[in-house]
């Protein structure tokens, strides 16, 4: 299941757009609270679909009776470009597990490239509702690898994969590879083109130099 937020007017509009925008991103401080609030968003959006159960709360003049999350969910994100998002969701889920894993883009001289795996930190993912963030899902393939190697702790209950935007390579992808799992993937919108080094365009350009400043390639 595909979930597209930027079908809908909302305030979530405006945050993309000004996480589009070339001379808004020369802001990388607002860049990072954008991307946080996004996370926010999807953070509302997702609770909707998860497990409640009642709880009696004692108030000051007596006990009501509150659905409330039945269990936390374990978060997981790429590092580096989804820690913001990452935030905006443990803003709204607080007591979250969390992992972190690192995947990149390794470019060879003929500009093709690999996805490398340099570290992964990770409770066991087994009968828990898994979300899993990326600001880009582009080729799929990081995003992929990702999954693959928390899916070696454990098989989870629900698998929720977050991201900002995304082209139907990505999607298809993960829908492929992933389908037994039934994953529900939230995106912002989705954009029709890839480029040959595989960035998305009309895009927003490397969300984490945008975030945190250039590297070295």
């Amino acid at each position: 299941m595909v979930r597209e937020l930027g079908l809908n007017n909302s305030v979530f509009n405006q945050f993309l757009s000004e996480l589009r925008d070339s001379d808004v991103q020369k802001d990388s401080q607002r860049f990072r609270r954008n991307l946080e609030r996004v996370g926010e968003i999807f953070a509302y959006e997702i609770s909707k679909v998860l497990e409640y159960q009642e709880k009696d709360i004692v108030t000051p003049l007596g006990i009501s009776k509150m659905n409330v999350l039945k269990e936390k969910p374990l978060m997981a994100t790429i590092l580096r470009a989804g820690m913001p998002m990452h935030q905006g969701l443990l803003n709204y889920f607080d007591n979250a597990d969390n992992a972190f894993v690192s995947a990149y883009r390794k470019y060879k001289k003929n500009e093709d490239f690999i996805i490398k795996m340099d570290y992964i930190s990770t409770p066991s993912v087994a009968d828990r509702n898994l979300i899993i963030t990326d600001p880009m899902l582009a080729t799929g393939g990081s995003m992929n690898a990702t999954i693959k190697a928390l899916l070696q702790n454990g098989v989870p209950k629900s698998l929720h994969i977050v991201c900002l935007l995304a082209c139907e390579e990505g999607i298809s992808l993960i829908k492929r590879n992933f389908s037994l799992y039934k994953p529900t993937i939230w995106i912002g919108a989705i954009d029709a083109e890839l480029t040959a080094k595989g960035y998305i365009v009309p895009g927003l350009g490397d969300a984490g130099d945008l975030a945190y400043g250039t590297k070295l390639d």
